[in-house]
């Protein structure tokens, strides 16, 4: 007849540590492939804009980002912005060129799709519009959250694609086209994908949809 062996106390500690232990693994693994586990998404119904009809709400994998554009510093690019979202041309359109904790960018809407994304040339496709003139005459700050219009090493050159920072970026006054500020949701931007060997991204973000609040 075999004995029954009781557990020691100490091994009942031991156990009892383990699974502790296992538990927190689970946990914490859980947290690290959930990037978007600790980002607030704002509603935009719950929010009350003094100028609605210059809102609009960019959603991407952890949420909304909230711009308020100023169509008053550029008025030509936020028409050019405004008229793409509504034409949709910025729904399922790559995040392609993303630098860590300074710049988002996206916005190449012949090679940047979904459904139709070409590594050899994204980042330089056009939207069929053709360029607009550059408006950096207007004294303006781009501080964290600016929104602006890119361009090609040329001025007049502004088309589609546009771009977020994400810290102050002073060098950027008088060289780029500013349409507008995130003024909510700027952390669902800070866990867009980004490559440490490379500004440009393989397998990268993509938005879900662009849209006018009014």
């Amino acid at each position: 007849m075999i004995k029954k062996v009781k557990a020691s106390l100490h091994e009942k500690l031991i156990f009892i540590f383990l699974i502790i232990l296992g538990v927190f693994a689970l946990g914490f693994t859980t947290v690290i492939k959930n990037k978007c586990l600790f980002v607030k998404n704002f509603d935009p119904q719950k929010i009350n804009f003094k100028k609605p009809n210059n809102i609009v709400v960019l959603n991407a994998e952890c949420g909304n980002v909230i711009i308020e554009l100023y169509p008053e510093i550029s008025p030509n690019g936020v028409e050019r912005f405004k008229k793409l979202i509504n034409l949709k041309a910025y729904d399922n359109v790559a995040f392609h060129r993303v630098i860590k904790d300074k710049l988002v960018q996206a916005g190449d809407l012949e090679f940047g799709k979904k459904d139709q994304l070409d590594y050899g040339k994204i980042g330089t496709g056009e939207s069929g519009l053709g360029t607009i003139k550059s408006e950096v005459d207007v004294e303006f700050y781009f501080e964290r959250g600016s929104v602006g219009l890119a361009r090609t090493l040329k001025y007049n050159t502004e088309d589609s694609q546009f771009f977020i920072i994400l810290d102050d970026e002073p060098l950027f006054e008088g060289e780029y086209t500013p349409i507008g500020k995130v003024i909510y949701g700027i952390k669902v931007l800070e866990k867009i994908k980004y490559s440490h060997r490379s500004e440009y991204v393989l397998r990268p973000d993509f938005i879900n949809t662009v849209k006018m609040f009014e």
